[in-house]
């Protein structure tokens, strides 16, 4: 019982210095900024990352947040989601593709394009924003019309209220046009190539840009940059939020308690298949998912125990 109770408060303690440790400010320092790096698919955990960011760096008085991004693309569902929160967000946000070969592609066009500042790192590239579906086939013809004008129309938005080239975003939508940070610095696609974070800095500092309380200016010389790093769980999630991985979780599971449900006193069959439907549906519940599709899977598990009975 002492080794247990020990182990807990270990595991407490460990997990507080770790939320601490992600969001306390640096004492004595009242000059100081954000950064937080968003790299890999957009989805849903990206979304609620990027969400608490910007609340986290609002709160504690942060002067801006910028933004790390390399990403191949995302649902349009949570790209839009997070579209939302950076046109609403109290304190200015820099996205900044990074690093060199990292690129914004599809979903990342319209997060940089939101930004309040849009940077990119040289060798880096942005566009290719056409709908597709998830599996990356193209869209039935039904329907694609409808969709690629619909999401050429958020861009252009987006562009108009952050006073960028809206022809030239509206292309990466309507024919898949992609940009190096050169060709985007010149069209007006993003305002600053940067070598690296201490150069993006640089540039910054002057630089007045327009929130939704009015105009404010950064100034970013001897501003000390706070990491917002991803909890356990977002990191947990990120890992396991695959739909291939979901959907062994769930089989697993099924499995696991058609066995207990088939021989019972086993135990191990029912607490592994327990475990494993717990962890199926968090990571679904994270996941953009057809729930039909999941409610008719445990369905035919069910189906598969009567016919054992």
């Amino acid at each position: 019982m002492r080794r247990n109770l020990a182990l807990l408060f270990m595991a407490l303690g460990f997990g507080g210095y770790i939320a601490i440790s992600s969001i306390a400010p640096v004492a004595g320092s009242s000059h100081t900024a954000a950064v937080m790096t968003i790299d890999g698919a957009i989805d849903l955990i990206s979304s609620g990352f990027l969400g608490r960011g910007i609340t986290t760096a609002s709160d504690r008085g942060d002067e801006f947040l910028i933004i790390n991004l390399d990403t191949p693309g995302g649902t349009l569902q949570d790209t839009r989601d997070i579209v939302e929160l950076l046109l609403a967000s109290p304190i200015p946000v820099i996205v900044y593709v990074s690093p060199s070969g990292a690129r914004a592609a599809s979903a990342g066009t319209f997060i940089t394009s939101a930004a309040h500042v849009a940077a990119m790192a040289p060798t880096t590239n942005i566009g290719a924003a056409s709908p597709v579906r998830s599996g990356g086939e193209d869209l039935p013809e039904t329907i694609k019309g409808k969709i690629m004008e619909d999401t050429a129309a958020l861009l252009r938005g987006i562009a108009g209220r952050r006073d960028r080239n809206s022809d030239a975003l509206e292309r990466t939508v309507l024919e898949a046009t992609s940009y190096t940070a050169a060709e985007a610095l010149e069209l007006g696609v993003v305002e600053i190539v940067a070598e690296d974070m201490e150069d993006l800095l640089d540039q910054l500092d002057g630089r007045t840009v327009q929130l939704e309380t009015g105009p404010t200016t950064l100034e970013t010389k001897g501003v000390h940059v706070v990491t917002i790093s991803k909890t356990l769980l977002e990191r947990f999630l990120g890992v396991v939020a695959n739909p291939d991985i979901a959907f062994l979780l769930l089989a697993v599971g099924g499995i696991g308690l058609l066995i207990e449900f088939l021989t019972p006193g086993l135990f191990g069959p029912g607490i592994i298949g327990l475990i494993a439907l717990s962890l199926a549906f968090v990571v679904l519940g994270n996941m953009s998912v057809n729930w039909v599709g999941v409610g008719l899977i445990l369905f035919a598990m069910v189906l598969f125990f009567i016919e054992a009975q």
